[in-house]
């Protein structure tokens, strides 16, 4: 990965993500785009009719601007003066969080869109803000940072998966690879199933997957643990909590079990224990 989008509204939430994206530029060697949407509200539903004056606009883009820059600064200033220092470039643009940054990753080589989650944890993603919003729209793999995650290197990474779609899955893990060996990361792929055993017609689907890897992935540091639990989200918890994960990562497709995993109330539950980084990445087309 060589270019990092860190989408920010100035929030705390925001600040403390684009501190964990520059740290982890840093570590994997990335420069990054600080990006704003300049939101118009004369473009929002309620606004009605309203004809937004052009002077106003300008001066919502300037506080945009002063805003990045005090946030490059403030980056820049808190980084140790020795290792890899990553070169920060500016962008803002009116319009919503989504449009602003899906055209910019359309024209501009981005490898990973990083923002922060908003309320206590990660649950009130959940209930329609823009971090919800970017997991459906998002066209790059998106790290969303809660308020409790703390930078630490990331050693061990787990890949959720149900098995449901293994070709989108070995896509989405492939390109997942070059991320950890920059990071020197273990790769956990792990399965939460229910009931007393697996079915056998699963169990050669992931014998079957985990052949696939190992003869294409040229990367040893690739393990299989299955977790028992009638919850997905609660097996996900559990593992978080107790495997000594480092970030978790999913693959978002329409009416799969992630889908399933968002729309749940034990979703918010998890989410809100969730103190690890969450990488999304969209369905390969």
């Amino acid at each position: 990965m060589k270019t990092l989008l860190v989408a920010t509204d100035f929030s705390a939430n925001a600040r403390h993500a684009a501190e964990y994206g520059y740290n982890l530029a840093k570590q994997i060697k990335a420069n990054i785009v600080l990006c704003n949407a300049v939101i118009v509200p004369a473009e929002m539903p309620q606004s009605g009719t309203i004809v937004w004056p052009m002077d106003d606009l300008e001066l919502l883009l300037l506080d945009s601007t002063t805003g990045l820059e005090n946030l490059k600064s403030d980056l820049e200033m808190a980084a140790h003066p020795n290792g890899f220092k990553p070169e920060i470039t500016l962008k803002n643009e009116s319009g919503i969080v989504t449009d602003v940054v899906e055209s910019y990753v359309e024209s501009h080589p981005v490898d990973l869109v990083v923002m922060g989650t908003h309320g206590e944890g990660m649950s009130s993603f959940l209930l329609g803000n823009h971090s919800k919003n970017m997991i459906e729209a998002t066209t790059k793999p998106l790290m969303l940072i809660s308020p409790e995650t703390r930078f630490v290197p990331l050693k061990k990474i787990a890949f959720a998966t149900d098995f449901t779609d293994p070709k989108n899955d070995v896509e989405s893990l492939f390109h997942l690879i070059p991320f950890a060996k920059t990071l020197g990361a273990q790769v956990l792929l792990t399965h939460i199933y229910d009931g007393e055993t697996i079915p056998e017609a699963l169990k050669e689907t992931i014998a079957n997957f985990m052949t696939e890897v190992s003869n294409k992935a040229n990367y040893p540091h690739i393990y299989y643990r299955s977790v028992r639990n009638s919850q997905v989200e609660a097996g996900l918890s559990w593992l978080c909590e107790h495997g000594q994960v480092d970030m978790l990562v999913m693959v978002h497709r329409p009416h799969s079990f992630i889908h399933r995993l968002l729309k749940s109330s034990h979703s918010e539950k998890m989410a809100g224990r969730l103190d690890i980084p969450l990488l999304v990445f969209p369905s390969v087309k």
